[in-house]
């Protein structure tokens, strides 16, 4: 059985709160951290830039969640920051609201009380790989018993690099409740460091190095070792939270994909002409300068030619709202498709 935070994780439930950019401990070649998160102080609460409390309440609420994960850069390093938003979460959505915390360094038993004491559930410990296999006798191992004994549930995150049986030995003592293996990846962030250590993208796959599941072969038959692939993360994770998002946020016109995305359209008109063509108010919105509405009935206004042109829009109901597609329409022509960056 996984932990309940990766069983939140999966639902898409889990509110990801970026807490600080620097790790001072050491510059991991494979940290996947991008230049706007590498090394700033600056918080996001999913892709939302955190400037008070209201943001990150308002995105928790914008997607449902069930619980937060708490990441950076190193969380620890901004300790009163850290539990701060801790206290702030659970005082807002109750003690069911299921916190985990990722750290590259042990902290010590004041920092593991006072997490505790803040809310935090759940905290998993990324060990510097050059220390990995020699753990045993060291800080390391010290802080699995200290985390539990100050209330929190203690456990491995490690990325899959290479298999450690160190990492089960620490689960058979009982030490940490399970270990979560990440498939090993290359990001924009990392990708000329990982490549000058001699790792390759897994070939046909976008993110996935060459090997990373190998490390299944030693660690992956354990009952509290679980395997954490990129199309997974993706998949069912990313494409998760979005659903949760575009139903919460959706419009009385707006259709929800299979992939979380809203799909509306976009007219270059007025409110009279629409009225004018007798479209009810809950099937469009008026903007500034456009007026967005259900597609099928901005499709078929253009092609009765009502409206000269408008496009379909396709986007994410994320706080930026990237849009991923746009199909132009015009009376006349056809409807051809064009992605965002066309």
């Amino acid at each position: 059985m996984i932990s309940e935070g990766c069983e939140q994780c999966a639902k898409g439930g889990k509110m990801v709160l970026f807490v600080y950019g620097y790790c001072d401990q050491r510059d991991c070649f494979y940290c996947p951290l991008g230049e706007n998160r590498k090394n700033v102080t600056q918080m996001y609460a999913n892709e939302r830039p955190v400037e008070d409390e209201a943001d990150v309440i308002e995105e928790a609420k914008r997607m449902s969640a069930l619980g937060t994960s708490i990441t950076g850069g190193e969380p620890q390093e901004t300790l009163d920051r850290t539990c701060h938003y801790l206290e702030l979460l659970k005082d807002e959505f109750g003690e069911d609201h299921h916190t985990h915390l990722y750290t590259g360094i042990p902290g010590g038993r004041e920092n593991m009380r006072r997490l505790s004491e803040a809310g935090l559930d759940e905290i998993r410990f990324h060990p510097p790989l050059e220390q990995w296999g020699d753990l045993h006798g060291t800080e390391w191992e010290d802080i699995l018993y200290i985390a539990r004994e100050e209330g929190l549930t203690p456990a491995f995150e490690i990325p899959g690099i290479r298999a450690e049986e160190e990492f089960l030995e620490f689960l058979d003592e009982g030490a940490a409740d399970f270990c979560n293996i990440n498939e090993f990846e290359m990001s924009d962030g990392n990708y000329r460091r990982m490549q000058e250590e001699g790792f390759e993208l897994k070939e046909d796959h976008m993110s996935a190095v060459e090997g990373s599941h190998d490390i299944l072969e030693t660690m992956g038959d354990h009952e509290k070792v679980y395997f954490c692939t990129s199309v997974f993360k993706d998949a069912a994770q990313h494409r998760s939270r979005l659903k949760r998002m575009a139903r919460n946020i959706r419009r009385e016109f707006d259709d929800v994909t299979e992939d979380g995305t809203l799909v509306y359209g976009k007219a270059w008109t007025s409110e009279a002409r629409l009225e004018a063509l007798g479209v009810p108010e809950e099937y469009y919105t008026v903007k500034s300068e456009h007026v967005e509405l259900a597609w099928w009935l901005l499709e078929e206004m253009v092609e009765e030619g009502d409206l000269e042109k408008g496009e379909i829009v396709e986007q994410y109901p994320t706080y930026d709202g990237t849009v991923v597609e746009r199909t132009p329409l015009s009376n006349g022509t056809d409807a051809s498709r064009a992605t965002a960056d066309d």
